[in-house]
């Protein structure tokens, strides 16, 4: 059975691969190239993927916030490219959330509420 605080980043990347591959993209290092707050690059995501890759990510978010905190923080640190809590000089007005549990919860959110997700809602 897979547990995050006993794993290493190569398993943990491995296992939430959609969210390791958002971390070297829109959730990177480089996200100010994918909007101008973080909100902005969050809802991004979803538009640079196809809808096999969307599922997928639902899926490993909903896997991903049944874990508790310490284990959502490991996987974090193992699949993201930036810090989300943390409040950022560069670019201005990035925006941060108060913990990781609400900033995995607002790219579930988007994901969710894609245009491509959301028809084809049902099959």
């Amino acid at each position: 059975m897979f547990t995050p605080l006993d794993s290493t980043d190569y398993e943990i990347c491995q296992t939430f691969h959609c969210l390791a591959g958002l971390g070297a993209s829109s959730l990177g290092e480089d996200a100010d190239m994918f909007g101008d707050t973080l909100e902005e690059a969050i809802q991004c995501g979803p538009r640079t993927h196809d809808l096999l890759f969307k599922r997928q990510t639902i899926d490993e978010l909903r896997t991903l916030l049944a874990y508790d905190d310490k284990e959502i923080d490991r996987v974090s640190r193992g699949v993201l490219g930036i810090d989300p809590t943390a409040e950022v000089e560069e670019p201005p007005n990035w925006g941060c959330f108060p913990d990781l549990r609400t900033f995995w919860t607002a790219v579930l959110h988007a994901f969710e509420n894609d245009p491509e997700v959301q028809a084809t809602k049902g099959d």
